[in-house]
């Protein structure tokens, strides 16, 4: 069975040697490359690919915003979370928004190869990384933490995320109790200071 993959990265360099390595494999084509979220919601509505390797952190966008778009787009699609940074805060957010698993950038080509057919063949790949145990915000949490950032009303947010006020309001709390923050700027500045935004 032919595996048709899409690269989301934005460094070439990245493309370009992970697409040479998976070429000494005949099971697997690379068939698009994207450098943006929105970029890559094109390439995988016009080719539907089997997996999609999808970085991290891309110039518009993280991940968890981009991994219900493609899987819009193209619902058949499985997507592994290719990062350099297994620990990064935002990794247990992506994959609670539908990624399949997470691999790690310095993993070498038969590694990487493995991932991409366990993916293809059974919708998921472990390799042991524990992103849930050091991400300190659910994925709710960061729904609502995201659109605090963007200069959301609590009113907004709820309507938004279909939430009730008083829940909007909980999820705040809770969110800002981990991070440390006593108000909605501090909040934003600790976020960012801890890649969450």
């Amino acid at each position: 069975m032919l595996t048709r993959i899409v690269i989301v990265d934005d460094h070439p360099v990245v493309h370009d040697g992970v697409a040479a390595q998976l070429q000494r494999y005949p099971d697997m084509v690379v068939v698009g490359r994207a450098g943006t979220g929105a970029a890559a919601v094109t390439v995988c509505a016009e080719e539907r690919p089997d997996v999609v390797l999808l970085d991290l952190r891309l110039p518009d966008c993280l991940a968890a915003d981009v991994v219900p778009e493609l899987h819009r787009v193209s619902p058949e699609s499985r997507i592994l979370l290719f990062t350099a940074f297994p620990e990064h805060a935002a990794v247990a957010p992506t994959l609670a928004a539908g990624a399949c698993g997470i691999l790690v950038k310095h993993a070498g080509s038969t590694a990487i190869r493995d991932a991409i057919r366990s993916v293809a063949r059974t919708g998921a790949f472990h390799d042991g990384t524990p992103a849930s145990v050091t991400t300190p915000v659910t994925a709710r949490e960061y729904d609502v933490l995201r659109l605090v950032a963007a200069g959301h009303t609590n009113p907004e947010i709820g309507t938004e995320l279909n939430l009730s006020i008083n829940t909007v309001k909980t999820y705040l709390r809770t969110v800002m109790h981990k991070l440390a923050a006593r108000n909605r700027a501090q909040l934003i500045a600790n976020a960012r200071g801890q890649g969450l935004l």
